[in-house]
């Protein structure tokens, strides 16, 4: 690639990756505004462990969909469709903080209360979260899905499914169970995968 082709593909990933910055600072914005009115009003509505596991997951989730949407930077073309859809990415991401923390809490007795009756469109939202990682993955070239192996053929569905079984329950040991596994299996991903931005 050209010296003069190098500059203008970087030029438009720094236009892309400012869009994007502005919905995921939106959904850091939104998680920890939500963190800091429960720590200004403890006693308002009753918080719920699971729902605030919740919260610290997407938190790291945003946090390495920045870190991570870097491999963008090796894209030659860009077409407006691709542009479309990692804004659409970052968006369905908002959409989860959002869901984590509404405007108001008036309705529901606690954040338990809340977390449960919106489960099926917390899950479901995440689950589709999962499948548009698939296609981001593919974005980054062959070589970007090859180095994830057999691993991510496993993962992928196994997080969407456990998804789907969360729309499905309102079991609280599940619920625990599953926030902690995603929680600790998160860091491990980005441990092993992320660690550096080669």
């Amino acid at each position: 690639m050209a010296a003069s082709e190098q500059t203008a593909v970087a030029q438009e990933f720094t236009h892309i990756r400012i869009v994007m910055g502005m919905v995921v600072g939106l959904g850091v914005t939104r998680l920890l505004s939500g963190v800091a009115r429960i720590v200004q009003h403890p006693r308002q509505y009753k918080i719920y462990p699971v729902h605030l596991a919740w919260v610290a997951y997407l938190l790291l989730m945003l946090v390495h969909f920045w870190w991570w949407e870097f491999g963008l930077y090796h894209l030659r073309i860009w077409t407006f469709g691709v542009y479309l859809f990692v804004v659409c990415y970052a968006i369905i991401l908002f959409l989860l903080c959002a869901l984590l923390f509404p405007d108001s809490m008036l309705d529901y007795k606690s954040y338990e209360d809340y977390f449960l009756s919106k489960r099926a469109w917390f899950f479901g939202v995440l689950a589709s979260a999962y499948l548009l990682d698939v296609v981001d993955t593919l974005l980054k070239g062959e070589e970007n899905f090859a180095r994830y192996g057999n691993e991510y053929f496993i993962r992928t569905p196994l997080l969407v499914l456990l998804c789907l079984a969360a729309i499905a329950t309102d079991n609280r040991i599940f619920h625990r169970v599953l926030v902690t596994f995603a929680l600790l299996y998160q860091a491990s991903w980005i441990w092993r995968l992320f660690d550096t931005l080669a």
